[in-house]
């Protein structure tokens, strides 16, 4: 390959010794690059990453891809003609349409079966609930590993196919609707790894030829995430998730149709807005532009939105918000993760991402209902909760963010398709408005 450089001192290295490439510097602006692989004699693909790096900073990672003998899983390719009816928004353009969306949480993604975790079955008169509220997108938290033959990946047609009908549930009431890959037991989300990289690779592409296969008649409402929160620590790690979302992004691609412009979202490390501001130096390539989407969630500070016991490196906060803390339980009161750091982390991602033409879905937020507190404490507790929902919600599209809060049944209530929370919802729609 020809490269060529805006300077004239810079240099090329693999991470992969099976992978080399010479010359490894060069002081000329275009140079000519000879990458030489070692054949495979792995039964499984492997990648490795060819950094060129110009007057000591990083300018571009190229991933070097190269197949197994056979591919560890059978494959489940079925491609057909691209075809762009229905799918003419951009990424951006679909962005400025999302308003407020609501995760059908503890669901689709719940051990056991879609009933599992507690929650009914998802029902169409649900979906038209959550749009008579004033949503108009949903998160589908999805499970398929439970679903799939673990020797051959394949996945249950039965649950492909009850999928695709909560799906259409979103589309017929014309709601968008995101559709992922969620913990699914932790294979992909706990093992952006080396060791698994090979092996999780293989699966995603498994996994996502079929349910790229099964929904790709949708138009542009439905977008597709390639995980859900997995868990990032470094470069190392980070490289990793990268190969799983180029996985995603090349597989659904190559399945035609209308995936062939479909939306796609992926997720930052960890879904952390810290982590992802410093670790997500570059994104996955995608052959059709302006067609891709980042995630991050919010659950901070986590004293505030989860955390169920005080502790010795801190107290749980019962209050969050100027004009909310409390003058009679003041251990409790926020001491840190309030408004100005809010504003400071999505402003972190209006940089990174959004003012480059790469909206960002806040995929998840929430916090804790603290039942625990009666008369004023729990009043004040609640009021203060109201208040972070929408102060959330509105700096989020301020910011350029798609909100999409996280419920499981405490905001609507899945059983008879009411308001569960009057307050938390009437505080939701506020910070939309």
């Amino acid at each position: 390959m020809t490269v060529t450089m805006n300077g004239s001192n810079w240099a090329v290295s693999s991470n992969q010794t099976w992978c080399t490439v010479s010359p490894f510097t060069s002081t000329k602006t275009s140079d000519k690059l000879v990458v030489t692989t070692v054949a495979n004699i792995s039964t499984i693909a492997r990648t490795a990453i060819l950094t060129l790096i110009m007057d000591q900073k990083t300018i571009i990672h190229v991933n070097i891809s190269q197949a197994g003998k056979s591919e560890l899983y059978p494959s489940y390719k079925d491609s057909i003609a691209p075809n762009a009816t229905g799918m003419g928004s951009t990424a951006v353009e679909i962005a400025k349409n999302i308003k407020l969306g609501l995760n059908i949480g503890n669901t689709l993604e719940a051990t056991g079966g879609e009933t599992g975790w507690g929650n009914p079955l998802i029902t169409n008169d649900l979906i038209k609930a959550i749009k008579q509220k004033g949503f108009n997108a949903i998160r589908l938290p999805c499970d398929w590993d439970q679903y799939a033959d673990q020797a051959t990946a394949k996945i249950s047609a039965s649950w492909l196919n009850r999928v695709k009908q909560v799906v259409q549930y979103c589309v017929d009431n014309d709601l968008y609707v995101v559709l992922n890959i969620h913990w699914d037991g932790g294979w992909l989300e706990n093992n952006c790894t080396v060791a698994k990289q090979v092996a999780n690779n293989a699966k995603q592409k498994a996994y996502w030829e079929q349910i790229a296969a099964t929904m790709r008649d949708f138009d542009e409402h439905v977008l597709f995430a390639s995980a859900n929160e997995p868990n990032v620590e470094d470069a190392t790690q980070m490289s990793v998730l990268l190969s799983y979302h180029q996985t995603f992004i090349n597989t659904v691609r190559a399945s035609g149709g209308k995936n062939a412009y479909r939306v796609l979202i992926v997720q930052g490390p960890s879904t952390d807005i810290e982590k992802t501001n410093k670790l997500m130096t570059i994104l996955p390539t995608d052959k059709v532009p302006n067609k891709m989407m980042a995630e991050v969630h919010y659950y901070t500070p986590w004293n505030f939105c989860g955390m169920t016991a005080d502790a010795s490196w801190g107290n749980m906060f019962y209050y969050w918000g100027a004009g909310f803390h409390s003058t009679t339980d003041t251990a409790h009161n926020a001491t840190w993760g309030e408004e100005t750091d809010l504003n400071n982390f999505f402003a972190l991602m209006k940089t990174k991402f959004v003012n480059k033409g790469i909206p960002v879905v806040l995929g998840e937020f929430g916090a804790m209902r603290r039942d625990n507190l009666t008369g004023d404490a729990l009043k004040l507790h609640l009021a203060s909760r109201a208040y972070f929902f929408k102060y959330v919600t509105k700096q989020a599209i301020a910011n350029g963010l798609m909100p999409f809060f996280w419920d499981t049944g405490g905001l609507i209530d899945r059983n008879n398709y009411t308001v569960a929370d009057q307050q938390a919802l009437d505080a939701l729609m506020q910070g939309a408005n």
